[in-house]
């Protein structure tokens, strides 16, 4: 299901980090060497990188790329209190929309080069400091992920920022909008496939009724959908779709433009059908007169090592073009050098 390409031999951490050292000096930077070296390395071995990277040059790789890659946004807003440790880092600011080439290669070779708990720490804090309410950033965080992997993006937003991703949401996010986030981000659901198929009905009642009376941000809809294990919920939205003739996304159709009732939809979304869920935000990315770099580079560097290939695929059966080529057609440069290397 991804689709990063790692070569059979890859060469030693030494050897990498050199010849990223090599790229980052001289008159003009080697953004083709980086990408063809960062590119086509998995999180472990990018891990491993950054921390020879660190001890070798006594300085932090993300800060060489970020000096070396041109762009016109402040990439690292806390660029003077980097440390050269590996493990203590300060945070990228990539909330700004890049301009050109140079900003949107800079943002997605940074995202890329992240550990994805870091990554998504990243892009959940930028998420919730600059939050709106059709911004679904927080819902793919929290619903696309495992339970140890969202506990784990906890603590390294704990390490990075120094608050809990929690607070963050709360103290920025507001209403009915907060009620929902905080505990969806904080929850650690159950992993397993056990099913308790009475409790499915019964719950597919609850939502029923309470989608019916409007009451979209009753606190048992809430509970039902921050709490629940994915399988459990998978059961209760087959069984409201048996019982009622319908799925229960169609239900929450009422306000088509209510940015609320999108987030439910795009929860529900997130847990029944990752793939084409991610596939149309890809497409709505690439579609119009500009394209939406942040949302683009968002899709294809948190799905490369997961599943990438499902999104493709789901975009070639639903628009007649394999994404690589619509990728392709709407960026240039180095950034869509990045893009596409990651896309196999």
């Amino acid at each position: 299901m991804a689709t990063l390409k790692v070569p059979a031999a890859v060469p030693p951490v030494a050897d990498d980090c050199e010849q990223l050292r090599k790229a980052f000096q001289g008159w003009g930077t080697n953004e083709a060497l980086i990408i063809s070296i960062l590119g086509h390395r998995d999180a472990a071995q990018r891990r491993a990188i950054r921390r020879a990277y660190a001890e070798a040059y006594g300085e932090e790789l993300l800060r060489s790329i970020t000096d070396e890659i041109s762009g016109d946004f402040e990439v690292m807003r806390s660029i003077h209190h980097w440390s050269s440790s590996p493990h203590a880092l300060a945070s990228p600011d990539l909330s700004h929309s890049p301009d050109c080439d140079d900003d949107a290669t800079q943002r997605a070779v940074i995202l890329w080069t992240l550990d994805p708990a870091e990554r998504d720490a990243v892009l959940a804090n930028e998420a919730a400091r600059k939050w709106q309410p059709g911004n679904r950033v927080l819902v793919e965080v929290a619903c696309t992920r495992g339970s140890a992997q969202l506990f784990a993006v906890r603590q390294a937003y704990h390490e990075r920022f120094k608050r809990s991703l929690e607070e963050d949401i709360a103290a920025h996010v507001t209403g009915d909008f907060r009620k929902l986030l905080v505990p969806l981000i904080s929850t650690y659901r159950y992993d397993g496939p056990e099913v308790n198929t009475k409790l499915a009905h019964s719950e597919a009642k609850i939502l029923n009724e309470k989608i019916h009376h409007k009451a979209y941000s009753d606190d048992e809809i809430i509970r039902i959908l921050t709490t629940r294990s994915k399988a459990q919920l998978l059961a209760t939205f087959n069984h409201y779709n048996d019982a009622f003739g319908h799925k229960i996304t169609k239900d929450l159709k009422a306000d088509p433009k209510d940015e609320y009732l999108k987030t439910l939809r795009a929860i529900i979304r997130c847990f029944t059908c990752p793939d084409r869920y991610f596939e149309k935000v890809a497409r709505q990315a690439i579609a119009g007169l500009g394209t939406d770099e942040n949302s683009l580079t968002r899709v294809i560097t948190t799905r490369a090592e997961v599943d990438l290939k499902l999104i493709m695929e789901a975009y070639q059966k639903r628009n007649s073009v394999p994404l690589e080529r619509a990728v392709a057609g709407d960026t240039s440069g180095d950034y869509e050098r990045m893009l596409l290397a990651l896309m196999g």
